[in-house]
C-alpha cells in the first residue's frame, strides 16, 4: 500500500475507535477526522512534497480532496429526508394520532400475550413509514398504560416495540436512515422496496421476517393470559399531520416513477438528485407554517426544531467526508478487495459473510456509519467477484438492520425503550434484553438472509 493509504486507513480506524469509546461526542469525532481529510488534500495540492517524495501517491494519480470535494461528497438527499421526516413525525406524535390507533387495536384484543404480539406488530407497521425511535416514543406509552392495569411486568413488552421497531426499518425507504442511505449507492426509489426489477423487493423479505418473528413472540409469552379492560381512547383533534405524513409517503411513491439524470434516456425528463429530500422539507414545512400563521402555536414550532436529530445529521456529514476521503486515498479498494479474497471466490460465502458481519458488529456498533462506510465497499466487492451487487446491499441491509437487536445498545430504538422503562423504575440488563433480543434477531435474519439469497443469488 501506498503512504498515503496507509494513513488514511490508520486515521480511519482510529475515528471509529474514537467513536464506539466516545459516543456522546461521535459527531464531533466524526467532523474532526472530516476536516483531518481535508487538511491532507490542501497540503497535497499546496506541497505535494511535504512528506517525502511519494507521500501522496494513490497508484498512478495523486491524493486529491479540497473542500469543494468534501461538499461533493455529502449526500444532502439523505440529510433532507432525515431532518424534513423527523419534523414531520414529531408533529404527527403531538396530533395524537399514533396513539388513537394503538388503542383501537388493544380494545380488541382477547388478552395479554395477543395485545403484545399486536403492539409489536403494530410498532413495525408504523415504523415502516416512521422513525425507529420516534415509533418506540408513540407506542410505548400505550403498553405502559396496558401493563399497569393487568398489573405485568412492562419490561417484556417495550422491548419486544423496540425491537419489532427496529426490524421493520428496513421494509421501505423511509423507514430508517440504513434504508435512506442504501437508495443513492443501490440506485433505488420507493417502489423498488416493493418490486425491484421485478423481483420482490425488501419490504416483502422483511414482512416475511415479521412474521416469523411474530411467531417467536407468541411462543414466549404464551402463558400470558390475562384478560384485557381497555376502555378509554385517545381524542384526535387534529388530523392534519397525519395528512402531511401521508402525503409525504404518497408523493415520495410518486417521485419514484421518475429516473434520476444517470439513468434517464436521451431527452428524458428526470429529476434532481435531492428530490426525496425536498418532498420531505417541502411538507414539514407545510406543517410548521399552518401551526405559525394559523394556530399561533409557536411552542410546537421550536419543540419540533429541537426534537430534530441534529446528532445523527452532523455525525452523517463528517462520515460522508471521511468516506470520501478514503475512497480518494485508495483504502474502500484496499477493503473490498480483502473482503472479496475471503469470499475465495463463491458468491454465497461472500454473501454470508457481508450479512453476518453486519449482524455481529451492529450489535456493539451503530449502524449508520458501519452502514454509510460498507456501501461504498460493496459495489468494490461485486466487481471483484464479477456479481450483482444488489445481492450484497440487500445483505448488508438485512444484516446491519436486524443486527442491532442482539443488544441493548445496538440500536437507537432500543436505548429509547430501555430510558423509557428507565423513567418508570425498571433497570433492563443486558441478560434480559438479549433473552428476547436474541431468539428474536435469529429468527428475522435467518428468514432475511434465506430469501434474499433465493431471490438475489
Amino acid at each position: 500500500m501506498n503512504p498515503i493509504t496507509i494513513t488514511a486507513l490508520i486515521l480511519f480506524a482510529v475515528t471509529y475507535i474514537l467513536m464506539m469509546a466516545f459516543q456522546k461526542i461521535r459527531p464531533y469525532v466524526a467532523i474532526g477526522s472530516a476536516l483531518i481529510f481535508i487538511a491532507l488534500g490542501v497540503i497535497a495540492s499546496v506541497s505535494p512534497d511535504l512528506f517525502g517524495s511519494g507521500f501522496f501517491s494513490v497508484g498512478e494519480a495523486t491524493y486529491s480532496y479540497g473542500f469543494k470535494q468534501a461538499l461533493g461528497e455529502i449526500d444532502w438527499n439523505v440529510l433532507l429526508m432525515i431532518a424534513g421526516t423527523m419534523g414531520t413525525v414529531y408533529l404527527f406524535i403531538e396530533s395524537k394520532m399514533p396513539q388513537l390507533m394503538s388503542d383501537v387495536l388493544i380494545s380488541k384484543m382477547p388478552n395479554v400475550k395477543w395485545a403484545i404480539v399486536c403492539l409489536s406488530l403494530f410498532a413495525g407497521i408504523v415504523s415502516a413509514f416512521v422513525d425507529n425511535v420516534a415509533t418506540v416514543l408513540m407506542i410505548a406509552p400505550v403498553a405502559l398504560a396496558f401493563c399497569k392495569k393487568v398489573n405485568i411486568s412492562p419490561v417484556p413488552s417495550i422491548i419486544c416495540i423496540a425491537i419489532s421497531s427496529n426490524l421493520q426499518g428496513a421494509a421501505t425507504l423511509v423507514g430508517d436512515t440504513t434504508s435512506i442511505l442504501l437508495v443513492k449507492s443501490a440506485n433505488l426509489d420507493f417502489s423498488d422496496f416493493f418490486v425491484d426489477d421485478g423481483k420482490p423487493g425488501m419490504f416483502w423479505v422483511v414482512e416475511a421476517g415479521a412474521l416469523v418473528s411474530a411467531l417467536i413472540i407468541l411462543v414466549m409469552f404464551r402463558k400470558d393470559n390475562a384478560k384485557i379492560e381497555f376502555n378509554a381512547r385517545t381524542k384526535v383533534e387534529d388530523k392534519f399531520p397525519t395528512f402531511l405524513l401521508v402525503g409525504t409517503i404518497v408523493l415520495l411513491i410518486a417521485a419514484s416513477f421518475i429516473p434520476y439524470k444517470d439513468g434517464a434516456a436521451e431527452g428524458q425528463f428526470y429529476k434532481p438528485d435531492i428530490t426525496n429530500g425536498l418532498i420531505c422539507i417541502g411538507f414539514f414545512v407545510i406543517g410548521i407554517i399552518r401551526e405559525v400563521f394559523f394556530n399561533k402555536n409557536y411552542k410546537i414550532v421550536k419543540d419540533t426544531f429541537k426534537e430534530i436529530d441534529y446528532y445523527t445529521i452532523a455525525l452523517l456529514t463528517g462520515l460522508f467526508v471521511v468516506i470520501g476521503g478514503i475512497k480518494n486515498a485508495g483504502v474502500i479498494d484496499v477493503i473490498g478487495n480483502g473482503i472479496a479474497k475471503l469470499g475465495s471466490g463463491s458468491e454465497f460465502i461472500i454473501y454470508t459473510i457481508i450479512v453476518w458481519i453486519s449482524v455481529i458488529l451492529s450489535a456493539f456498533i451503530d449502524n449508520i456509519p458501519y452502514t454509510a462506510t460498507m456501501l461504498t465497499i460493496v459495489p468494490v466487492i461485486a466487481a471483484d467477484m464479477g456479481m450483482e451487487p444488489k445481492l450484497l446491499y440487500y445483505g448488508l441491509l438485512c444484516g446491519a438492520t436486524l443486527g442491532g437487536n442482539l443488544t441493548p445498545i445496538g440500536a437507537s430504538a432500543n436505548i429509547a425503550g430501555i430510558g423509557i422503562l428507565k423513567k418508570e423504575g425498571y433497570e433492563v440488563k443486558a441478560t434480559t434484553f438479549m433473552k428476547y433480543g436474541v431468539p428474536f434477531t435469529l429468527a428475522a435474519v435467518l428468514t432475511g438472509y434465506i430469501l434474499i439469497w433465493f431471490i438475489w443469488r
